[in-house]
């Protein structure tokens, strides 16, 4: 399934939702590790053993900072964060309101083509 990006890449769209996308600047190898210890994280977190959970979290967050999902931003211009923000509610509201107006074969096509679907959410 390919993502909905906003036109500057910066985000991702879910449900409207915008989240922030794995920073381009990693090398592809880089990214591939990080996606790798990302998933491994995410099926620990379903433990029972709390001390296990613990680090699984802990684990899943430093591969979203490490992706630059989470923490400081990672472009340089100064731009604002709106991470987690509705679409409609932030300066790409018009760009969304635009692609989320029209359905092709069923579906909505937004940047590039790439289709606009509903898919979990990237938060944990």
């Amino acid at each position: 399934m390919t993502p909905l990006y906003t036109p500057d890449r910066r985000y991702i769209v879910v449900n409207g939702r915008l989240w922030r996308a794995t920073n381009p600047n990693l090398s592809e190898t880089e990214r591939d590790r990080l996606v790798q210890d990302l998933m491994n994280a995410r099926r620990r977190v379903r433990l029972k053993d709390p001390a296990a959970k613990a680090q699984a979290r802990g684990d899943l967050d430093r591969a979203k900072h490490a992706l630059g999902e989470r923490g400081p931003v990672w472009w340089t211009d100064g731009a604002a964060d709106y991470n987690r923000r509705l679409a409609k509610n932030t300066h790409y509201a018009d760009w969304f309101g635009d692609i989320s107006t029209f359905s092709v074969g069923g579906g909505h096509e937004g940047t590039a083509g790439s289709p606009l679907r509903s898919c979990s959410s990237p938060e944990d």
